[in-house]
């Protein structure tokens, strides 16, 4: 039998310190740790939740990794055509990690109406089109159809629409300047769906369409295209994919992960890592500065406890050891309380999404949460091992108590 943890237990199950004067400095040390843990587990799920989304986002609308031509320029148009009889596509079979390819032209245009004008850039996709990526954002409406024939069917943002007095089956002529630059090239096309995905910089220009109404109005022929949209399976590892597929794809193209193309959302979102970490070091510190004033006032007012123990024989670790136990049991009702609440919050924001967010700074409408087992697990075992290690500091004191002195202690 384990003398240290049955008298512990016996300490914590008895009331004699719930109407101490302890019972304040140990409320509010159970109170900090549950505060704490609400606080880290907050910060940990919708951080790394909001991280995961504004990259999926961006992602979905954008490729992972963009392959064009050296001699194209950085702007949101493709302007130099490629074969579309490439080694990689439709399936980069030299790079695993790659798990879609898709063929697009992107072509900078302008909508005008009787009240107002905007311009647009005009993304032309294919039949190799990943729709699934995206089709959650659509949300009036549908997808256009360009398994057939050359239609003409868009999908256009809610923000375009808006903008321009647009719904779901209205016509939009579109005026594009072609190469020369000397006239327009205007298409009347038909809004069959809207989307709204918040990522502010796509849905402020783009339309989606049939990529071979820019084939014909830059001549190119049939089959040339603008650039081919790449899509990975981890993107831990983009970068590291993004060179082989390089590597892969001739010596006449490039290829630029979403990473180089969006640098200031992804330095952004890396700010969100220190914020955590900082959050968790100072929730952390304060947890255990709380536990380990409560262990000195349990110290304190066990004193005559501690002078009887030695004198029967106990030894300063099997002393301190009581103490410990009890105040892991502290820890513990307060990382109890942390997780109930913490977890009730998180899974209260996912299901209702009372939490919202300014979609044109945070590029989401409201706060995303990703509720990871691992990351919860790792988190209450390291809080709970770190606060144990900080109550050996206090607990020395117990080594400096004369059991003489503290027996005769008032």
């Amino acid at each position: 039998m384990n003398l240290e943890y049955f008298i512990a237990k016996r300490l914590n199950g008895g009331t004699s310190y719930k109407s101490s004067a302890s019972s304040t400095i140990i409320k509010i040390a159970i109170a900090a740790i549950a505060i704490g843990m609400v606080m880290m587990l907050i910060s940990i799920a919708t951080g790394i939740g909001l991280k995961r989304e504004i990259r999926q986002k961006v992602s979905a609308f954008s490729g992972d990794i963009l392959v064009s031509n050296f001699d194209g320029n950085n702007s949101e148009e493709t302007v130099n055509p490629i074969t579309i009889n490439q080694d990689f596509y439709p399936n980069f079979d030299a790079v695993p990690e790659v798990t879609h390819v898709q063929a697009i032209t992107t072509k900078a245009g302008m909508i005008r109406t009787a009240e107002t004008f905007e311009g647009v850039v005009y993304k032309g996709v294919g039949d190799d089109y990943d729709w699934s990526r995206i089709e959650d954002y659509i949300i009036e409406g549908r997808k256009p159809e360009l398994t057939g024939d050359l239609n003409n069917e868009i999908l256009m943002s809610t923000y375009l629409a808006k903008r321009l007095g647009f719904t779901v089956g209205d016509k939009a002529v579109i005026h594009f300047v072609n190469k020369e630059n000397t006239r327009f090239r205007s298409r009347s096309l038909d809004i069959v769906g809207l989307y709204e995905s918040a990522y502010q910089e796509f849905d402020k220009i783009y339309i989606i369409g049939d990529r071979r109404h820019l084939t014909f109005i830059n001549k190119w022929e049939k089959d040339e295209v603008g650039a081919f949209e790449v899509f990975v399976d981890d993107f831990d590892n983009i970068e590291r994919v993004n060179n082989e597929v390089y590597e892969n794809s001739g010596s006449m193209l490039r290829s630029i992960s979403i990473i180089q193309r969006n640098y200031n959302i992804f330095e952004w979102i890396k700010l969100f890592d220190f914020n955590i970490m900082l959050i968790i070091v100072v929730m952390i510190l304060i947890a255990g500065i709380n536990i380990a004033v409560a262990l000195l006032v349990l110290v304190l007012e066990r004193t005559r406890m501690i002078g009887i123990l030695k004198a029967l024989g106990g030894s300063d670790w099997n002393v301190r050891k009581i103490f410990i136990y009890n105040a892991m049991y502290l820890i513990g009702l307060g990382l109890f309380w942390g997780n109930l609440i913490g977890l009730g919050i998180l899974f209260a924001q996912k299901y209702f999404g009372f939490i919202k967010l300014d979609p044109s700074t945070y590029y989401v409408s409201e706060a995303p949460v990703l509720i990871n087992g691992w990351h919860i697990l790792s988190l209450n075992f390291g809080v709970f091992t770190i606060c144990v290690l900080i109550l050996l500091i206090p607990s020395y004191i117990i080594t400096k108590i004369s059991p003489v002195r503290a027996i005769r202690f008032e």
